[in-house]
């Protein structure tokens, strides 16, 4: 394979919603770079991207899958990423390694959420970006009304380089305005087509449009725009220059109207990305940290080698694989590396290029190129590799937080230690899947950005640890308190089979706020008891505030004196104080009308206006109370509050109610005294779980 220099490589991912036609578009870019000798499809599980058993089940990308391919002497390595927002940490991982996203808009479907999400965090890390425009071939699809819904989202700033001529089922032809040609593709889905002379009815559109184009790139530099107004025109090196510019700066957002499911228009893409696309040496210098945590800049150009790793991929037969991205220098096999996230040492073994499933092994890969390297010993997703003396650190992606949690246990007695272990390592190739053991309900968690992704994620565990785990409703971090003032007396006395035990505690008892910790004070008077033992009558009522009294979870909003008592010059001693606080705290406790509160969550769903009665009344069924509505570009937000025992699996409803077209998040609002017929079911609940337990 030819050794490819930075200027001669183009980074760029295919991102965008679900189902919005990335694959097909992938596989036609393929299918013109002679990868494949025919155009595969998602129904037919033959697609060169979507290769894993997962995809092929779900019909779906689940996976960012890495190809390269030559193409007008430049190499373009392409991202796939998954559009679904189960999946989402895949997608922000490709997006902050490349040079230019594409993002893909179905005709049919619009902008949509993930869309928007992609679109907005490519923006904020500053990545140049075109449109893609594909299903152009659909029925009762509208070039014009799609390309005002970009133009109202994206601005002014998208300016159209090919135009579609004959919109519908036999749509084959375009007009591509830098060439200004009419380009007639062939259907025989490969790619091929003839170029044609503009006619009468388009030419006047092509030279007003390419006019528009080159003042448009003028702009975007001064020097250019002085040449404009001077010629009237720009010459084929001027707009070469002005047209990275624009883009680079993001004054210009190219956009290509195609079918990826017939291979119309895709050439006209591959042939702009190896003229105009932005190589790693256009791009400004990537920020970084040193070894001291100081920001740096990260020069490609430098001679040091970063190599900075975005994905692990774990191979049954092969093991793991580390997809890199070059950032400084060139990698390549047997290079002594310092990991200094995880402050460990790494040989390069084998270097290789990526193509789906298929690899290539090669000598050397240059700064800006990307690859893989096999058998990393303790490296993992979002880890850098630099020599040791010139650590740097690169930023990872900004990921959502969870969207969904679920509880697991192992289904085998004795497996706990052996699950723990598989969370960490799926936790390491995957960050959005996140874990923990819960100390307070003592369940181990797992947290993702759908159920999709969750079964995703132990369907893994199973086949690469033959480990078997049981989800789980995670338990509801109830919190117990009083509505009224109350007080005991408490005796304990043990005089059998040894040392004797004394003590006898006067205790008042008082509601105060609910997300206040219960607060012990004493005013004892006289020497009825020594002050010695406050701190043990203390000690036991933070033992039964911790524990609970009616249903087992932790007291808060109460407030506790200790006013009085009694003691025996030998048998009181500090067991015996801690145990009679900790029951007259109990007495006290149940005698003040207890009741449970609930954890109450802010959730805030983003839907298309269509959904809103739907989602509303989802909300409503779940005890949600609406507190506003607000509109945010074509979709409108809910805000709502829902105790945390109703949201179980939301992240699922929702998507059923809006096709994969709603988002949601959630965080913690208050505590709040629940219904009185829900609360007596979780109380018998918990009297069930301990009876069972003893």
């Amino acid at each position: 394979m030819r050794d490819y220099q930075s200027e001669d490589i183009r980074n760029i991912a295919l991102v965008g919603h679900g189902a919005c036609g990335k694959t097909m578009i992938c596989e036609s870019m393929l299918a013109c770079g002679k990868l494949t000798t025919r155009l595969g499809k998602v129904s037919n599980q033959n697609t060169m991207s979507d290769y894993h058993e997962e995809e092929h089940t779900r019909q779906i990308s689940i996976y960012t899958s890495l190809f390269n391919f030559e193409w007008k002497s430049k190499k373009i390595n392409l991202l796939d990423t998954p559009g679904y927002a189960d999946f989402i940490g895949d997608a922000l991982g490709a997006v902050n390694i490349v040079d230019m996203a594409a993002i893909t808009i179905h005709a049919a479907q619009g902008i949509e959420l993930g869309t928007e999400k992609i679109s907005k965090y490519a923006t904020s890390v500053g990545l140049p970006k075109i449109i893609i425009l594909t299903g152009l071939d659909k029925e009762n699809t509208s070039y014009e009304k799609s390309f005002g819904q970009i133009r109202e989202y994206f601005g002014n700033k998208v300016f159209p380089m090919t135009l579609p001529l004959n919109v519908g089922p036999e749509f084959n032809k375009i007009l591509d305005i830098l060439q200004k040609k009419i380009i007639q593709y062939n259907n025989d889905e490969t790619g091929s087509h003839e170029t044609f002379e503009l006619t009468d009815e388009t030419k006047n559109k092509a030279e007003a449009l390419y006019a528009e184009l080159s003042e448009s790139i003028a702009e975007s530099d001064d020097i250019l725009l002085e040449k404009f107004f001077e010629k009237g025109s720009l010459t084929e090196t001027e707009m070469l220059k002005g047209m990275k510019t624009a883009i680079k700066n993001g004054s210009l957002i190219p956009l290509f109207c195609v079918s990826g499911e017939t291979n119309v228009g895709v050439t006209s893409i591959m042939d702009f990305i190896a003229q105009y696309g932005i190589a790693p040496t256009d791009r400004e210098n990537i920020k970084g940290k040193d070894d001291h945590d100081n920001d740096i800049d990260v020069k490609l150009n430098a001679q040091n080698p970063i190599a900075y790793i975005f994905k692990t991929v774990n191979e049954a037969r092969a093991g793991d694989l580390s997809l890199f991205r070059v950032f400084s220098g060139s990698i390549k096999s047997g290079l002594s590396l310092y990991n200094g996230k995880r402050s460990s040492h790494e040989r390069t073994g084998q270097i290789f290029t990526i193509n789906g499933k298929n690899r290539t092994q090669v000598e050397k890969l240059n700064s800006g190129d990307i690859g893989a390297i096999a058998k990393l010993k303790d490296t993992h997703t979002n880890n850098t590799l630099t020599l040791q003396s010139s650590v740097v650190t690169l930023p990872p992606p900004n990921y959502p937080a969870p969207s969904i949690t679920s509880a697991v246990k192992p289904k085998e007695k004795g497996d706990e230690e052996k699950m723990s272990l598989g969370l960490s390592a799926t936790h390491e190739e995957d960050p959005t899947f996140v874990f923990k053991m819960d100390p307070e309900l003592h369940q181990m968690l797992i947290a993702g950005q759908g159920e999709l992704h969750l079964n995703v994620c132990v369907a893994k565990l199973k086949r690469r640890f033959n480990l078997e785990i049981n989800m789980l409703q995670p338990k509801i971090p109830y919190r117990e308190t009083i509505k009224m003032k109350s007080d005991s007396k408490y005796r304990h006395k043990k005089q059998s089979g040894g040392a004797g035990q004394f003590a006898e505690v006067w205790m008042r008892i008082e509601p105060k706020q609910h997300d206040a910790e219960v607060e012990f004070t004493q005013t004892l008077a006289g020497q009825n008891v020594d002050r010695v033992f406050v701190p043990s009558v203390e000690k036991g009522v933070k033992t039964a505030s911790s524990s609970g009294a009616l249903a087992g979870y932790k007291i808060v909003g109460v407030k506790v004196e200790f006013y009085d008592g009694k003691q025996h010059p030998v048998d009181s001693k500090d067991i015996a104080f801690q145990i009679a606080g900790k029951f007259a705290f109990r007495q006290a406790f149940m005698a003040a009308k207890p009741c449970l509160l609930e954890p109450i969550l802010n959730v805030t769903v983003k839907i298309p206006d269509e959904f809103m009665g739907d989602v509303m009344s989802s909300i409503s069924s779940r005890r949600g109370k609406i507190l506003g509505m607000d509109s945010e570009g074509e979709f409108q937000l809910i805000k709502a509050q829902a105790p945390q025992a109703e949201l179980y699996r939301y992240a699922t409803t929702l998507q059923s109610i809006t096709g994969g077209r709603g988002l949601h998040t959630e965080e913690f609002s208050h505590y709040e005294e629940m219904p009185r017929e829900l609360e007596q079911k979780v109380v018998e609940a918990s009297k069930k779980e301990k009876e069972e337990e003893k």
